[in-house]
């Protein structure tokens, strides 16, 4: 089961342990999903009430329940409103007066579901913002505001594997309106503890303390002091000033003392921030009003946050882990770019900017036994560690049977299309393999077939752009033995080949035809430039903002004269 998998049931299971009602709703307001306590407070079985519409249940003259809301940026604002008050119609009839309020639902999320939560608590006007004077009534949180709180809380973290815009996120719902300080204790993969957040909220906002942040003592193994604990996963606890008064046992113990101090903390809770498989480090969250001292009740929620934290930080660490072995196998298996002689060449390679998208798109370009030169730009199906290392298998495999056949590139994918499903773990795969010539009338030539890959665009000395079509076939893992066209064209003197991986040209917003377009006129813009130029200004100016996909590019020209050309770009 995925990190993702794991956060999703364990909201699944709180929401459904609490005792407030929570539906789950489609986009047409259709109930298709409702935990026990609704069916509870509202005398129906789950046949009953799943598949109805929310209208349904609204009693007769009773004020609408407005939308669930999607996750927005000021969520902050969202949650210190109140929540509001109608009559929902009982399964024997009777109305039953409740307080409903929307649950975010994860950033990211496609499937339309929204969440709607309500609950027979006391009518009063709900946590608002508050500075460390406030009074204690506004820090006491009720059941459908804890419930809202953790439902946020894993909103943020949910599809979120940037640690520190995470953990600045989920501060900024626990200040003020829970506490004053937010303190961040996190343990490195190699074992340091470092104090990665301390955050104030005062009168002007929230603030950071950087002087307070930095590198912590190492944790000891037996102290029975509530940080160090909470650093070892043990257990939480409420904390004070008067803690950490006696001699100290560790320098957790004196760095923790020094905390208090500096900030004034009179009443603390202190929760370890742990894993599905490891101890991340602690969350301290203090207040400067002795009067206001942490419940067991609100150390039972840090204790929960801690833990949706902790899942979200192994997530964003095997991200990383998994980014950094694909990027190692990308890095060595890309090639350094033949010197060839009457051709300047250059290629670039761009990972995706997601840590979970890594792998297919690679680049190659190789001498032949005849003199000539293979040309290769490639994407394997899939955006993962394993689309990597099939790529590795596809590009070793093209370059053993190019080499050893000597043959037109068409013939070669043939036959590595029928190999593909016997000997590698690459289901699907698109790819370009051209075959630059010298021609027997003088200059340049290239051959090439396309297995349902986007097509090189040619830029021709005059400045006029083409994609070149021809060659185009199906994409690999599909063709068996069906045989695969080929394209030829004569490059003339000053002509520009450009291939690339659909990194370049897709987006999410605009058709496919968009971006072809926009790549032919910013390529005939740019047609002036030198060759490392034009391609690096394509991936900036031609690459789609919203594409989360990694980018591989091959780019040859044919000089005006052979003593033009230039050593390739490594």
């Amino acid at each position: 089961m995925s990190v993702q998998a794991v956060v999703q049931q364990e909201l699944a299971c709180v929401l459904d342990n609490l005792g407030v009602g929570v539906f789950a709703l489609d986009l047409h307001e259709r109930i298709i999903w409702a935990n026990s306590a609704s069916l509870n407070l509202l005398s129906y079985s789950a046949a009953e009430i799943v598949g109805r519409s929310l209208g349904t249940l609204i009693h007769s003259g009773a004020r609408q329940v407005p939308p669930p809301r999607a996750p927005d940026e000021d969520t902050e604002a969202a949650i210190a409103l109140p929540g509001d008050w109608t009559w929902l119609v009982r399964g024997d009839g009777s109305p039953q007066r409740v307080r409903c309020f929307a649950l975010p639902v994860a950033p990211g999320a496609e499937n339309g579901i929204r969440l709607l939560a309500f609950g027979t608590g006391e009518e009063s006007p709900g946590p608002g913002p508050a500075g460390p004077s406030s009074s204690s009534a506004t820090r006491t949180l009720s059941e459908p505001d804890r419930l809202r709180l953790l439902a946020d809380t894993t909103a943020q973290l949910i599809y979120n594997i940037d640690v520190d815009d995470s953990l600045r996120k989920v501060v900024k719902l626990l200040l003020p309106r829970f506490a004053d300080w937010a303190v961040i204790d996190l343990i490195t993969e190699t074992g340091e503890v470092h104090r990665s957040l301390v955050l104030h909220a005062g009168s002007d906002g929230l603030s950071v303390r950087e002087d307070l942040q930095g590198p912590m003592p190492p944790v000891p193994a037996s102290s029975p002091m509530p940080l160090s604990k909470a650093l070892r996963g043990v257990s939480s606890a409420l904390a004070g000033p008067k803690t950490y008064a006696g001699p100290a046992d560790s320098a957790v113990a004196v760095a923790q003392r020094k905390l208090f101090a500096a900030t004034g903390i009179e009443t603390a809770a202190i929760a370890p921030v742990k894993g599905p498989s490891e101890v991340l480090g602690a969350i301290t969250l203090g207040r400067t009003a002795a009067e206001e001292p942490f419940t067991p009740a609100d150390l039972d929620l840090l204790e929960n946050i801690g833990r949706r934290i902790g899942i979200a930080l192994e997530n964003a660490r095997h991200y990383q882990r998994q980014r950094q072995v694909a990027a190692t196998m990308q890095r060595y298996l890309l090639p350094q770019l033949p010197q060839l002689t009457g051709v300047e060449m250059t290629a670039r390679y761009i990972p995706a900017p997601d840590a979970s998208h890594v792998g297919g798109d690679w680049y190659d370009a190789f001498p032949l036994p005849n003199g000539d030169t293979a040309l290769v730009v490639g994407d394997v199906v899939g955006h993962d560690l394993e689309a990597a290392a099939g790529m590795a298998q596809l590009r070793n495999m093209l370059r053993a049977y190019t080499w050893a056949q000597d043959g037109p590139p068409h013939h070669t994918v043939q036959r590595l299309d029928q190999a593909m499903g016997h000997i590698t773990n690459v289901s699907m795969a698109t790819l370009v393999l051209a075959r630059l010539e010298t021609a027997p009338s003088g200059g340049r030539a290239l051959n090439w077939t396309n297995a349902g890959h986007p097509p090189p665009l040619l830029l021709d000395p005059a400045g006029r752009t083409r994609f070149l079509g021809d060659g185009k076939g199906i994409l690999l893992g599909t063709c068996g033995t069906r045989p695969r066209p080929q394209g030829h064209v004569h490059l003339h003197p000053g002509t520009t080949i450009l291939f690339y991986t659909d990194g370049l040209i897709e987006s999410r917003r605009q058709p496919l035809d968009a971006g072809l377009q926009r790549l032919k006129n910013d390529a005939a813009d740019l047609r002036h430039r030198q060759l490392d130029d034009l391609v690096d200004h394509l991936l900036v100016h031609s690459r789609p903002a919203d594409n989360d996909d990694d980018v591989a590019v091959l780019a040859i020209r044919i000089p005006t004269s052979e003593s033009a050309a230039s050593p390739p770009a490594a």
